[in-house]
């Protein structure tokens, strides 16, 4: 009987466990590696997160996966551990696209509540409300074409759980940052001091008098606070949040409820001659009911300050007499008390807590906007050091669902540029950073304006949504068509998908093409153009008929990825696309092995026809897996006409604007927004964009 020998190489071991995501390769420098010097005496890393909210965890997250380890990177939090109720809820397309790109997304699609509409409620001229007017709630192209809401707390979790994956030692929870400040001269190569205390798991808020508590002094290269409204480190830095508080001050109840409302798993935007409510469907909780979460409108006056659980401003800057105003005011505030003004808004309906169940949780605020000028503070020789993201630099009230993702996106754009920086990967010498002072900086300087962005639609769609809608449809200055038409036009940047970032050396708006291969201007649908996202698209691979999304082949793995949209000559050897396909293998080739990937697409018919030797040799060699067709209508085998075309490619090139005659090539920058557009005969722009940011072989 023969008898079946195994010689399986001990690495199948790695196959059958969830894949890793592959580090950005660290290039030799001459700084000090982080950690090398730490000891009882002195810990030393290359970045310490301060605040472990979802966007310190993302953060974390994301620098571990890029190859930054435990003895290089530190999150504290004065927290004792995830967040377990209340606060943000909402997960905008955005979000979504870059959690699905790093294999982040399954639990949030699974279980997350999916928002496709809002209802509009309005005065009825028979008393109560009426039902006015029913509008998607996301109306712009998207990978998820719709929102999400799923609790903060189960966010924060997913996201520790993948860092638990990278890193031994995880975020170092019940630890509070007293001080950071910068001190060149004890160390010019970690010049950040971080004073951090370990304060009991146990304990909240300030320890009791007496209670021991393990003090630690830490040196980092660079500092990110992460810690929210009241930041410890925007404070230190002395950075202020500046804006204002308008009078209106709301209620958010978390509930399970009895009512005979005909829209409450929906969206709705409700004005009454009583006050406003807006309502937010939630996710189901193991009791098998759904939670709905209720902004209302309370009917109480009194200045700037936090009030029940909401961060409104730095407690620090407000006065002790509006101090004991503020304590008196959230003593008259209660659920109760919200809950029964819900109840007026909501007449001729009912709506009450589901007997047996609890109040999840509330809190009450009052509508501020506010930010800092600048969100990071540089050395002597003008190198960012300390950033602050999310809340730390940025408040707004809740309604919109921009919190949580906007603090999350800061920490994307932010994190890529850390890593290249710190895995000596930017263009020129490691000694004189000129380019990674100015990816650095790219931070503030594109961030800045998205906050921006976001106060002044939150000021204005806060003010309207407070305001008063009459009986028909006018009184105040206010009608329901202004409310709505400011709720639609903020849709591209609420979503997250309509962003685009201000022009730069990173986003060549003005590059030096000699044609522009771009048409058309409706860059919310899909046109390309520099600071915007990419829009995915559905695309059958070459290789092995795989219908798929586009944004599969740029996922979050830290690389620049160069789109290229083949011509229609693509067969010919000597045609426009086979030489820039050639050009671009050459340009690929200056950098660290993996650091620039390629990606392409065609528009040739009866793909089934084409053989690899048809096509240029280094279209194999360098996309193999990541070509794909575009031709309207292509599927796989016996898939045409499933569904509606669920299997069909879509028209990427009319999408993004691009003539299959002529073809084009773009950057899209590891943050998954395109860096540069050029023809398919001017791939020079494209080798000038990468030289400026990307350090060569040569160079090492």
């Amino acid at each position: 009987m023969p008898v079946f020998i195994d010689n399986a190489s001990l690495s199948r071991d790695f196959r059958v466990i969830p894949s890793f995501a592959s580090p950005l390769p660290r290039l030799p420098d001459d700084a000090t590696v982080g950690g090398e010097n730490n000891g009882p005496d002195i810990e030393r890393y290359d970045v310490v997160v301060v605040g472990a909210g979802p966007s310190g965890l993302f953060l974390t997250l994301l620098l571990a996966r890029y190859g930054l380890q435990d003895d290089r990177l530190l999150c504290v939090d004065s927290k004792p551990g995830t967040l377990k109720s209340g606060q943000a809820d909402g997960l905008q397309p955005r979000t979504l696209e870059v959690l699905h790109s790093l294999g982040l997304a399954e639990e949030v699609l699974r279980e997350g509540c999916q928002l496709w509409e809002v209802a509009f409620w309005n005065p009825s001229s028979t008393g109560g409300i009426e039902k006015t007017s029913y509008v998607p709630d996301i109306a712009v192209p998207a990978m998820f074409p719709h929102e999400f809401t799923i609790h903060q707390g189960r966010i924060e979790r997913i996201l520790s759980d993948d860092l638990s994956r990278y890193s031994k030692r995880d975020v170092e929870y019940s630890s509070r940052t007293t001080l950071v400040s910068i001190d060149e001269g004890g160390d010019p190569q970690y010049p950040v001091i971080v004073e951090v205390e370990r304060i009991d798991s146990e304990v909240k808020g300030d320890p009791p008098a007496g209670f021991a508590s393990s003090k630690r002094r830490i040196r980092a290269k660079h500092v990110v606070g992460a810690d929210g409204a009241h930041s410890i480190v925007r404070r230190s830095m002395e950075l202020d949040l500046v804006g204002e508080s308008k009078d209106h001050i709301w209620g958010v109840v978390d509930l399970v409820v009895e009512t005979d409302f005909p829209d409450i798993r929906r969206r709705c935007a409700i004005h009454s001659d009583e006050g406003s409510v807006m309502i937010i469907p939630r996710e189901r909780i193991t009791s098998g009911d759904y939670l709905t979460r209720l902004y209302v409108q309370v009917n109480t006056e009194g200045p700037a300050d936090e009030i029940g659980g909401a961060d409104a401003t730095d407690m620090t800057t407000i006065s002790s007499e509006a101090r004991e105003k503020a304590k008196e005011r959230r003593s008259k505030i209660t659920y109760e008390s919200i809950l029964k003004q819900a109840q007026l808004v909501l007449r001729p309906y009912e709506i009450k807590l589901k007997n047996g169940a609890s109040i999840d949780w509330w809190a009450a605020y009052q509508i501020g906007q506010r930010m800092t000028e600048r969100f990071l503070t540089e050395d002597s020789k003008h190198m960012p050091r300390v950033f602050i993201c999310g809340d730390a630099c940025h408040t707004h009230s809740p309604k919109a669902g921009q919190g949580m993702n906007v603090s999350m996106m800061d920490s994307y754009n932010l994190s890529w540029k850390l890593a290249y920086h710190l895995q000596s990967l930017t263009a020129g010498s490691p000694k004189n950073g000129n380019s990674s002072i100015e990816l650095l900086n790219s931070y503030e300087h594109e961030r800045r304006e998205i906050a921006r962005g976001l106060i002044d639609f939150d000021t204005k769609f806060s003010s309207m949504f407070s305001g008063h809608i009459g009986v028909n449809g006018e009184e105040e200055g206010l009608t329901h068509e202004q409310f709505l038409d400011v709720f639609s036009a903020g849709n591209g940047f609420t979503s997250g998908c309509g962003i685009e970032y201000p022009a730069s050396d990173l986003t060549l708006k003005n590059a030096r093409v000699r044609v522009n291969p771009v048409t058309g201007t409706d860059y919310l649908a899909g046109t390309l153009r520099p600071g915007r996202r990419l829009l995915s698209v559905r695309v059958i691979r070459h290789a092995d008929g795989n219908p798929r999304e586009l944004q599969d082949d740029f996922s979050s793995n830290g690389r620049f990825k160069i789109l290229l949209l083949a011509s229609t000559d693509l067969l010919n050897p000597k045609g426009p696309s086979a030489k820039a396909i050639q050009a671009i293998a050459r340009a690929i080739d200056r950098y660290p092995t993996g650091i620039v990937q390629l990606v392409v697409l065609h528009t040739l018919p009866n793909t089934h026809d084409i053989s690899w030797r048809d096509l240029p040799p280094e279209l194999r060699q360098y996309a193999e897996m990541r070509f794909h067709s575009a031709w309207p209508g292509e599927a796989p085998a016996g898939k045409a006409r499933v569904r509606n075309g669920l299997y069909e490619a879509e028209d990427a090139y009319g999408i993004y604007g691009v003539d299959r005659e002529r073809g084009a090539v773009c950057v899209v920058r590891p943050d998954g927004y395109v860096g540069v557009v050029a023809a398919m005969d001017d791939v020079t722009e494209i080798a000038r964009y990468l030289e400026r940011w990307l350090r060569q072989r040569g160079e090492l």
